[in-house]
């Protein structure tokens, strides 16, 4: 799996898995767990990882939605 994005903002983290749920990408969010036990002070980032063959396309699709700069 590839990560494509890490953030501490619970409301993106839901928008960006929405966006690749309406695009057909499944995506997994990691260290949802770390970041709760340590109090959701913000300390560790959870990433939202995809398969690797999706990657090029979850990019995009950030990239579309003003999340990511183009790549050159």
């Amino acid at each position: 799996m590839i990560e494509i994005y890490r953030t501490n903002d619970i409301v993106k983290l839901s928008w960006i898995q929405a966006l690749m749920s309406d695009a057909g990408i499944e995506c997994v969010v990691l260290d949802q767990h770390a970041s709760i036990i340590e109090g959701s002070i913000g300390a560790i980032q959870r990433r939202i990882m995809v398969l690797e063959e999706d990657a090029n396309q979850a990019r995009r699709v950030l990239t579309d939605a003003g999340e990511l700069e183009e790549q050159q």
